[in-house]
This record gives C-alpha cells, sequence and structure tokens, in this order.
C-alpha cells in the first residue's frame, strides 16, 4: 500500500517547467531543446558565436508549439558571462528545473601536436563550462524543491580515441564530474546524469567524414547511426518523473558501440583447436 500512497502523493507541477540547454544552436544540442519543448518545457537557448543558428533552434522550437523560448549568448567557460546568463534566466524564468550542459568543442590533433591553446580552449568549453553551470545551477536549485542536471558525455570517456585527446580527457573529468556532483547534490533533491552518444549524425560529423554512416554503421551493432533525437529522448527520459530515482548513471546512447571490445572471433563459437 505504501507505494500506492507515495504515487498518489505525487504533485504534478501547475507551471511550465524551465531547461537551460547549451550549445543549443545546432546538433544534438538543437535535438534535445526541440525535444524538451515537445515534453511541455520551456527552454532557454544559449549559445557561444552561431545566434543564426540559435535563431533557427528558437523558429523550430515555435513550430512544435512551445511559446516560451529565450536565447541567451555566452561563452560558458567564462565566469561572468555564465553569472549573467543565469541571472537571465532568473528574470525571465524566476528560477530553474533542468540544466543540460551540451556545449563542446574538439581538436582534430595528436598528443605531439596539439597546441596549449586548443587544450585550453576544450578543457574551458567542456570541462569548465560544465563546471560553472553545473555550480550555479545547483546553487538555484537547492533554494527550490531540487532539479535535474544532464551532462552530454561520450563514448571518448569510455575508450580512448587517438587523435582526440583533448576530447577524451575532458569528457571522462564530466563523467566523473557527474557521479560527484549527484552524491553531493542528492540530499538537495538534485539529479545529475550524463548522457552519452555514439556515433551520431550531424552536420558537422558529415562534414567531417562524408561517409559517415558507412564508416560506422557495421562497427555498431544495431547497424547504423544514431540521430539527435535518439539523444534528445534519452534526456528527457532522465529529466522526467520516471526518472526520479535515478542519478550518479551515464546512459550510453550508442547502439552498442561503446560496450564491446576487440575480439579476434567472428562469431560467438569457441573455435576448433588445430
Amino acid at each position: 500500500m505504501q507505494e500506492n500512497q507515495d504515487l498518489l502523493s505525487e504533485v504534478i507541477p501547475t507551471e511550465t517547467p524551465w531547461a537551460l540547454v547549451t550549445g543549443a544552436s545546432k546538433g544534438i544540442g538543437r535535438g534535445i531543446a526541440i525535444g524538451l519543448a515537445k515534453k511541455g518545457w520551456a527552454v532557454a537557448i544559449n549559445y557561444y558565436q552561431d545566434q543564426k543558428g540559435a535563431e533557427e533552434t528558437q523558429a523550430l522550437i515555435k513550430q512544435v508549439g512551445a511559446s516560451e523560448t529565450i536565447l541567451i549568448q555566452a561563452d560558458v567557460g567564462e565566469a561572468t558571462e555564465v553569472s549573467k546568463m543565469f541571472e537571465r534566466i532568473d528574470d525571465v524564468a524566476g528560477g530553474l528545473d533542468l540544466l543540460v550542459n551540451n556545449a563542446g568543442t574538439q581538436t582534430w590533433a595528436p598528443l605531439l601536436e596539439l597546441s596549449e591553446s586548443d587544450w585550453d580552449k576544450t578543457v574551458k568549453t567542456n570541462l569548465k563550462g560544465t563546471f560553472l553551470c553545473s555550480q550555479a545551477a545547483a546553487r538555484r536549485m537547492t533554494d527550490g524543491l531540487g532539479g535535474s542536471i544532464i551532462n552530454i558525455g561520450s563514448g571518448a570517456s569510455k575508450s580512448a580515441f587517438p587523435g582526440f585527446i583533448d576530447l577524451c580527457a575532458t569528457k571522462a573529468g564530466i563523467e566523473q564530474l557527474t557521479r560527484i556532483s549527484a552524491i553531493e547534490l542528492g540530499p538537495h533533491g538534485i539529479r545529475v546524469n550524463s548522457v552519452a552518444p555514439g556515433s551520431i549524425g550531424v552536420d558537422r560529423t558529415h562534414e567531417e567524414n562524408p561517409d559517415f554512416e558507412g564508416t560506422w554503421r557495421d562497427m555498431t551493432p544495431l547497424r547504423g547511426i544514431g540521430d539527435p533525437v535518439d539523444v534528445a529522448d534519452a534526456v528527457c527520459f532522465l529529466a522526467s518523473r520516471e526518472a526520479r530515482f535515478i542519478t550518479g548513471q551515464t546512459l550510453y546512447v550508442d547502439g552498442g558501440l561503446w560496450s564491446q571490445v576487440p575480439w579476434p572471433f567472428k562469431s560467438a563459437s569457441q573455435p576448433e583447436n588445430d
């Protein structure tokens, strides 16, 4: 009977919940923003340089029927800009229920060639940006009724990607930041999780590799590549009431890609001895 009482005692918010999605001017961030809007969230769309892309995201959100969106330009790696971004959200929304740390960058360069400036840029955006935004959001959520923080990770936190040392280092840091934050913020009613995409088809990946699908399809157990919608669905689930007892976790949206290890045999059957 207790579980039935718990379910009946849950209160459905009467006000529209607000979410902030960083780096939402294109790609996975845009998909997440649209996906949340479809679920009834009001969305603050953060962008750094691509104002036109952010405006396109906002227009697409309005097409799905969402009425409340705002655009906020800010470099998530700069504390003063992050502070101003959250002050704007305070003014418009009066609080924040969900933060999605999606903004990120990477450099195509191996260890021996990666410049210090590119390393610093990636660490600043990916890791420091996640820290600054999480801190600002959590300080607001501890004053209210809790909330949710979802960090966009990567298979780069689990596997070594040659030529992407800055991406791997920062995404691994984000995964550990997720766990520690979940432990510290749990008593305040704040859940912190991570979504780690695999091979997701967006404009950038197709520009980097014209045969992106062909490259990854046969390597992926589900024999295909993902779409921003797949990542958005995972974010929407972790942000929902259905995930209210889930925190400190990383959900891989990868078609099974990062679950496998190098295996010398073509089938699951044991090879015959000579």
